[in-house]
């Protein structure tokens, strides 16, 4: 199983989705790269201590916004971030993957797939696709 996204150039990708480097900025950033799963605000307000909210959720909505994290709603459940592939922007999240929910750890984990499906519903313009699995992980299995 693939893990999210890592960041390796902080100051690039931001200056690629167009965002001023901060240094709030750069610890978010570094939170998402410390979990190999999708993340809760929870785990961003717990890992920050101390942190201005609105300047959370700014830099969330303008991460969002910009391509460079996407949200994950699985059903009933608090949304979860991830970090995008450098291809999303502000204009279109590309997301080739599926979300998946251990039922024994609860994380969730953006799941690359060879091949997306397509799916033609008449009279619909589809706009986005989300596909969401639950089950037991690579690592809960071993």
């Amino acid at each position: 199983m693939q893990q999210c996204c890592k960041v390796k150039n902080m100051k690039n990708l931001l200056r690629l989705k167009k965002l001023n480097e901060t240094p709030f900025r750069k610890r978010v950033l570094d939170i998402f790269n410390k979990y190999p799963y999708a993340i809760s605000m929870g785990v961003i307000e717990k890992e920050l201590k101390d942190y201005n909210r609105i300047t959370l959720y700014r830099t969330m909505k303008a991460f969002v916004k910009n391509g460079l994290i996407h949200e994950i709603l699985m059903g009933g459940e608090e949304t979860k971030f991830a970090l995008c592939k450098e291809i999303c922007s502000n204009e279109a999240h590309q997301h080739q993957h599926i979300h998946f929910k251990c039922k024994q750890c609860n994380s969730v984990t953006c799941v690359e797939i060879a091949k997306f499906p397509v799916i033609s519903l008449p009279n619909y313009k589809i706009e986005e696709l989300e596909i969401q699995a639950t089950g037991v992980c690579a690592a809960c299995q071993s």
